[in-house]
């Protein structure tokens, strides 16, 4: 078994310092810009709905709901560096403005989600990973990856998850990310307790959520909210698959980060869909998780430059490792 990487034996004391100093202009720069994309996607849709015959404006709404989704996963990450501090210098901000404006609007929040992906971090790999179902099973056949996309594009895994929700915050189920499902013990309770506990444990998620459908109301486009649902229960969950698979799936389980974790080469349409703030240096992340979004990059060239890491696959290549599994005979 592999020995766990240390970053002190990798860099230095001011290195460590310089590539942990966080920032609250790009910390708001990230937020704001994530939201401006979002507020540019719906508005061209309802430019389109108005100016461009039915073809033009279904081609546009296929375009807008793959935009929206990957922004919706944006939003996801944003939660992500704020669990770990990095996405801004101030703890509220971290802890109170990214909850609000990135967390509960998809229908999270963080503080169940920090300890749950700090778990992640600390057993990657390992049987006591909360993410480990995520990537359990592969390689796989082509096949089974298609009928896996098809589920997710279709809007069946998006559905399941929103049931799936809804038991969590009525206390049915316990909270997870994944399809890692616990039922609680439900002893004791009467019927009433289940309502009122979900409105209590959703009430993040049907005020923003309700801000937003009030926004389009009062633009005269209530049916953009559609558009925002149908983003979170099509594209939205293949988006996470993707990002997943290239994250942990066919590598090693050992403690070793360089060896569990992988690192992904993302172009533009991938850091528009999976691959939002930088969130692609994966083993950087793992490395020193205390490294804010846009210094991963700057780190990921010195770990190159030091033989640390190896030249990272595209997403494209680690789709064809992750389904290359050849079919029972």
């Amino acid at each position: 078994m592999h020995n766990k990487t240390k970053i002190s034996d990798i860099l230095s004391r001011d290195e460590i310092k310089a590539f942990s100093e966080r920032s609250d202009l790009w910390g708001a720069w990230a937020v704001v810009s994530t939201w401006g994309v979002l507020a540019l996607a719906f508005t061209s849709l309802a430019w389109a709905r108005e100016l461009l015959p039915w073809w033009g404006f279904s081609l546009a709404l296929i375009v807008g709901v793959v935009i929206i989704a990957g922004r919706q996963l944006c939003l996801g990450i944003l939660q992500h560096d704020a669990a770990h501090g990095t996405l801004f210098k101030s703890k509220w901000c971290n802890d109170v403005l990214v909850d609000w404006l990135c967390a509960r609007p998809i229908w999270n929040e963080l503080r169940k989600y920090r300890p749950y992906h700090l778990t992640h971090h600390a057993r990657t790999s390992s049987v006591d990973d909360p993410d480990l179902c995520l990537v359990a099973g592969l390689p796989t056949t082509r096949r089974s990856m298609m009928r896996k996309c098809l589920r997710d594009l279709s809007g069946i895994t998006g559905l399941k998850f929103l049931a799936g929700r809804v038991l969590m915050d009525a206390g049915v189920l316990q909270w997870s990310l994944t399809s890692d499902i616990r039922r609680l013990p439900q002893a004791g309770r009467r019927w009433w307790d289940y309502p009122r506990t979900f409105f209590r444990n959703a009430s993040g998620m049907l005020l923003t959520n309700g801000l937003l459908l009030a926004a389009f109301w009062i633009s005269g486009q209530p049916w953009l909210y559609g558009v925002w649902v149908l983003a979170y229960v099509t594209p939205f969950p293949l988006f996470i698959r993707i990002r997943s698979m290239a994250e942990h799936a066919c590598l090693e389980s050992g403690t070793d980060v360089l060896r569990n974790t992988r690192t992904t080469q993302a172009g533009l349409i991938a850091r528009a869909c999976v691959a939002p703030i930088r969130v692609n240096f994966h083993i950087e992340h793992h490395l020193m998780a205390s490294v804010p979004y846009f210094r991963l990059p700057k780190l990921h060239a010195l770990l190159r430059q030091r033989g640390i890491v190896p030249p990272p696959p595209t997403y494209w290549q680690v789709l064809k490792r992750v389904s290359q599994r050849a079919h029972a005979v």
